[in-house]
């Protein structure tokens, strides 16, 4: 049952939206988090130890953390593949090129295949630059995020990457929260305002609450 399900067009859009969910949820928390880099390096750097430390002494140190990033990658995985699939089905559905491209696809659809790529490039990027230093420009200081973050947006690369990103990050929202309501049949005539309602407001808070941190670096209230 559960193959026929994901074989079948509304099993994936039903993968799309939980996952989708489950991301956009961690999300507003790690939102909530970055933006207490405005309170000073020892309460960044706090808060990022205390995530290593979530659950102790029932979880041991890092288990919880790497837990909620087991969950997160299965999320993704499992919604940039389901997103390739309905790409693909869709693709030999209509085997003829059509005469004008925007009769192919909508702008909302564009929008989404292609924020999906650069946010699903932004994810490596931003791994190998603040989570293992790999491509992090300076010198990479484990246990001082504070430090990381402000060499990583005191260079104009660091801050064009992490800008675009949250820009397609917040288109990405502003589409695909009203499309998982659908998908998941909260969508209806009487709540179909509330629903893009909420999706402008959350891709709005999310997209500025991000960017808010290279700011602060750029303009050195955070530094």
């Amino acid at each position: 049952m559960a193959r026929a399900m994901w074989d079948s067009s509304v099993g994936k859009k039903t993968v799309m939206a939980v996952s989708g969910l489950i991301m956009l949820l961690y999300l507003i928390v790690h939102m909530i988090g970055n933006l207490k880099i405005y309170f000073g390096a020892a309460e960044f750097n706090h808060y990022a130890h205390w995530l290593r430390t979530v659950g102790e002494p029932f979880m041991h140190y890092e288990w919880t953390l790497w837990l909620v990033r087991i969950v997160l990658v299965v999320a993704v995985v499992a919604h940039a593949t389901a997103a390739y699939r309905l790409s693909r089905r869709d693709i030999k559905a209509r085997p003829v090129k059509y005469a004008h491209k925007k009769a192919r696809s909508s702008y909302a659809t564009r929008t989404m295949r292609w924020g999906g790529i650069i946010l699903g490039l932004f994810i490596v990027w931003h791994i190998l630059d603040l989570t293992t230093g790999t491509v992090h420009s300076g010198g990479f200081q484990e246990g001082h995020p504070y430090q990381n973050v402000v060499d990583t947006f005191s260079t104009w690369y660091g801050n064009v990457i992490y800008i675009v990103a949250m820009l397609a990050l917040g288109l990405h929202i502003r589409h695909g929260f009203w499309s998982a309501a659908q998908t998941l049949g909260a969508g209806s005539r009487t709540r179909d305002r509330v629903l893009k309602t909420v999706a402008n407001v959350l891709a709005l808070l999310l997209t500025a609450g991000f960017i808010a941190v290279p700011v602060g670096v750029m303009t050195g209230v955070v530094s």
